[in-house]
């Protein structure tokens, strides 16, 4: 699931970093480009590039809302067919999830790639081309997962690929995981292969959805690369009084009291609590974005609270999404009670979306809610303990994970890193809570794309062909960066 709104303010406009898309030097292959060739210097990238387009396609002409099979059993095949045992387990028979390793030396722990395989639904009527037709029109690819999550399964699957062909010596395993069950009901993917088949999953560090760079009138202004993600909760307020008839107003009112605990939570504001992520992106931003903008996001990082809340205020108006990566979050959402209108009812509900930072303790927020509401009228509970994820390792920007990304974006993409705090949630978090460090990538896509319907869990969803063959590249820089044997 992409959480990154194309039209969200948040995303800085009129950016004019000086970008040039990168060339990536590719020696010719003196032999067919086939499994158990010589090692080569470089990929033949015109004929990956031909060989990506085929499997992109035929996995977004698989119709996968709920029933992944289908796309499974293409990958498994393929990777089979190239010498790369694949794996199929599924705890539901046709939500299968495919697991597939090329062994290193051990010198290093593994690396993990994934692509999640399902889709969000679609409404058929509502496309110009048939949602899994993926229909190559004016230099873009349409169809449903082109951008949400197909293309990182297609990138996962080439980089494997090429390692394989080119007998690229590995200093770590590199495992790819195309999982089932993101978008909708994690417990027959990740939260599966996590709790019953771990240990063919384990890694120092993944790869995965989360991330992406941003193109204005064509050209690249930054990548944002998700290093640390938000953690959902839901509270339950529960408003209790005496029920009556509705001629007869009474003090105690449930209704009443639920809409003034709820008013005081939306007036709310926790405390800005900046991390090394939040605090680095905020500072490289600073430093591509117009001079304007440019000093919320200096302002935002003082030590002074009166520079900062003069910044906070200014984005909870005009960035909603940067307003919300700087604290735990709380939304009411669904607001219920009442059954007549005759009738003053015993009991009313809301429903609070919480997104948690990773460090935050939740037992104490639920405490300041508690105290925000000062109303012993209205019970506080978690909705669910089922969110509680627990504390996640947070991917360290010294890690060398992190400066082959890095690295790998000034190569292809020749624009600033901005590590970056997911305010929604991936699939990373599970891994996170078992102390994998995770970066969530994603190709090029338009700032203008999402406010014209292209972008994500759209009804014209699109990528444009030369940004996926572009973040091939970038996988492969990334992961030969960090598997080759020194």
């Amino acid at each position: 699931m992409r959480w990154l709104a194309r039209d969200d303010r948040s995303s800085p406009k009129g950016l004019r970093y000086a970008a040039g898309v990168a060339v990536v030097a590719a020696a010719a292959v003196a032999q067919p480009f086939r499994a158990g060739v010589a090692a080569q210097t470089a990929p033949d990238w015109a004929k990956v590039e031909e060989e990506t387009m085929r499997h992109y396609q035929a996995l977004l002409r698989f119709d996968t809302v709920a029933k992944e099979r289908p796309a499974a059993e293409y990958l498994k095949q393929v990777l089979d067919e190239n010498g790369i045992p694949a794996q199929i387990y599924a705890l539901e028979p046709d939500r299968p999830n495919v697991v597939a390793r090329l062994k290193g030396n051990g010198k290093k722990k593994p690396l993990l790639i994934m692509g999640h395989t399902d889709v969000v639904p679609v409404d058929p009527a509502k496309w110009t081309f048939p949602p899994f037709s993926a229909t190559r029109d004016g230099g873009y690819v349409y169809g449903r997962g082109t951008i949400d999550d197909k293309d990182n399964a297609t990138a996962g699957l080439m980089t494997l690929l090429l390692l394989k062909r080119l007998n690229v010596p590995l200093d770590r395993d590199v495992i790819l995981l195309n999982e089932a069950g993101e978008e909708s009901n994690s417990r027959i993917g990740i939260q599966y292969m996590i709790a019953q088949h771990f240990p063919d999953i384990e890694a120092e560090y993944c790869l995965a959805e989360g991330g992406n760079v941003t193109r204005e009138r064509g050209q690249a202004q930054y990548a944002e690369i998700q290093t640390i993600e938000k953690i959902p909760r839901g509270i339950e307020l529960t408003a209790h009084g005496i029920s009556g008839h509705g001629s007869i107003p009474l003090k105690s009112n449930a209704i009443v009291h639920l809409a003034i605990a709820v008013g005081k939570i939306g007036e709310w504001r926790p405390d800005i609590q900046l991390n090394e992520t939040t605090g680095t992106y905020f500072r490289r931003l600073a430093t591509i974005a117009p001079p304007e903008q440019a000093q919320y996001y200096r302002d935002i990082v003082s030590p002074d609270p009166k520079v900062s809340r003069a910044a906070d205020d200014w984005m909870l108006e005009h960035e909603p999404r940067h307003d919300s990566m700087l604290r735990t979050s709380v939304s009411p959402n669904i607001f219920t009670g009442g059954y007549r209108s005759n009738v003053i009812p015993s009991e009313a509900k809301a429903t609070l979306d919480v997104r948690m930072l990773p460090d935050d303790d939740p037992a104490a927020f639920l405490e300041r809610v508690r105290r925000v509401i000062d109303d012993p009228a209205v019970d506080v509970r978690y909705a669910s303990t089922a969110g509680d994820r627990g504390r996640t390792a947070v991917a360290s920007l010294e890690s060398e994970a992190f400066k082959a990304v890095e690295a790998a974006v000034t190569k292809t993409y020749n624009v600033v890193t901005l590590p970056t705090m997911s305010t929604g949630a991936t699939d990373m978090a599970q891994l996170r809570v078992k102390g994998v460090q995770c970066f969530g990538i994603g190709p090029a896509t338009d700032m203008e794309d999402g406010p014209k319907g292209f972008g994500s869990h759209s009804d014209q969803e699109r990528l444009l062909e030369r940004e996926l063959h572009r973040f091939v590249r970038f996988n492969w820089e990334i992961v030969s960066t960090l598997a080759r044997a020194r």
